[in-house]
């Protein structure tokens, strides 16, 4: 959540910078003038507090003296109904402050690409040629039911659209990227966590899916839980209300997890296949780091994420994501896109963004010196990588013209040797 010092101080850059978003910046002129009540409250409540101090003083100096003091006390009586009046009204003020702060979404960088859609995002590298293939290829969706080892009516079956039934080998080969990814950050320095797939209310603020994006994540009823959208916000989350000491930066944690997300508003969009699902499973990176280290770690695991990829032989390219196209939480974002063949295009596989302080504030992530005053750390995301994109991936880009798929290289270990995977 935002400084409301800040946005104070610095209001035509808030401004200019969110206009840059498509921001309503009306909400600047609310959180401010709510910002001048709060102000105005609290200044009246610290008057009633010196006055009923005053005044107390007063009645005990009256009582010692034997002096009648009830209308002295009458007055105290009328101070403390007065404060208890405008401290409900400020406790208002403030929880409406904070939650429309809490709506406002990061500040960019100002050298950000401007646009409005994903059409706009900026092309920074491209690695590997797309294979010319010498049959008519199929999408993995038929590829898939030709092996019968994707089964979507299975998966609509037993719960509805967007959930799908691994079966045999591709079962396998989900479970080996995951694998073969881990192992790959492992290299890294990260440390593989499992986190708590459910995750309380606070966490979510924290990470900034709440409260705007509320309807984008699957409530469990009666309680104040919910299902992950992606691992980065149990992981983050793990440093949420400490204070650490510098020492222990940068701390780098990886995960493998379900992620469970509504999809509102994606109606229409990608409805055959593995591309946009209700459950999928990610291997996740999280950094929690010194404020002066987050440019090069956005480009370490943007760089991390770009290895996997090349150790698979698939062809991507990486893009800088535009002012309108950049997420809630980002500063700055580097997505991956890896080649599809059946769509002739690349489709993004990982996301990797730079928070800045915005996450920290929110959950309260700090750090030190010993003996030094407290200050919030930068924390980073990122795919490393979305893992059924990833099968969808080698599935196309290995198909072969009898249907089956053959193992990249480097899953082949993971696989138990395995270096096709065939119908039978």
């Amino acid at each position: 959540m935002h400084d409301i010092k800040q946005i104070e101080t610095n209001q035509d850059y808030v401004k200019e910078n969110l206009l840059k978003q498509n921001f309503d910046i009306s909400i600047i002129d609310k959180v401010l003038s709510l910002n001048i009540k709060r102000k105005e409250l609290t200044t009246k409540v610290e008057k009633i507090q010196a006055e009923i101090k005053k005044t107390s003083k007063e009645v005990g100096l009256k009582k010692r003296n034997g002096e009648d003091a009830s209308d002295l006390m009458k007055s105290v009586h009328e101070f403390k109904a007065s404060i208890e009046l405008s401290n409900s009204e400020l406790d208002k003020i403030k929880n409406d402050l904070n939650y429309e702060l809490s709506t406002i979404p990061n500040f960019i960088e100002d050298d950000s690409p401007i646009g409005t859609t994903d059409a706009d995002n900026i092309e920074v590298k491209k690695w590997g040629d797309p294979k010319q293939f010498e049959f008519q290829t199929i999408d993995h969706v038929d590829l898939g039911e030709k092996l019968k080892m994707l089964d979507f009516e299975a998966g609509a079956k037993l719960t509805g659209a967007r959930f799908v039934v691994y079966k045999g080998a591709l079962a396998k080969l989900e479970r080996a990227l995951a694998n073969f990814m881990l192992d790959h950050h492992a290299t890294k320095g990260y440390e593989e966590i499992i986190p708590p797939f459910i995750v309380h209310e606070r966490a979510l603020f924290g990470t900034g899916q709440l409260p705007k994006f509320k309807e984008d994540l699957f409530k469990i009823e009666g309680q104040d839980w919910y299902l992950i959208p992606t691992s980065e916000v149990p992981l983050t989350n793990i440093k949420r209300d400490e204070i650490f000491n510098e020492a222990e930066l940068p701390i780098k944690y990886t995960g493998h997890t379900p992620c469970f997300r509504s999809e509102a508003g994606s109606h229409g969009k990608d409805t055959r296949g593995l591309i946009r699902m209700h459950q999928f499973n990610k291997v996740e990176m999280v950094n929690i780091v010194h404020p002066e280290k987050s440019v090069a770690a956005l480009d370490d695991m943007t760089r991390n994420a770009e290895e996997i990829l090349e150790k698979l032989n698939l062809p991507y390219r990486t893009v800088r994501l535009c002012t309108g196209d950049i997420g809630f939480s980002a500063r700055k974002t580097f997505d991956i896109e890896v080649w599809v063949p059946s769509q002739s295009t690349y489709r993004e596989i990982s996301s990797i963004s730079n928070c800045g302080d915005f996450q920290a504030r929110r959950a309260g992530i700090r750090f030190k010196k010993d003996g030094g005053k407290p200050q919030f750390a930068h924390t980073l995301n990122g795919s490393g990588l979305a893992v059924g994109r990833c099968v969808v991936a080698v599935m196309e880009n290995y198909q072969n013209s009898d249907g089956s798929i053959a193992i990249p290289e480097a899953l082949v270990p993971y696989m138990g040797g395995m270096e096709k995977i065939e119908i039978k």
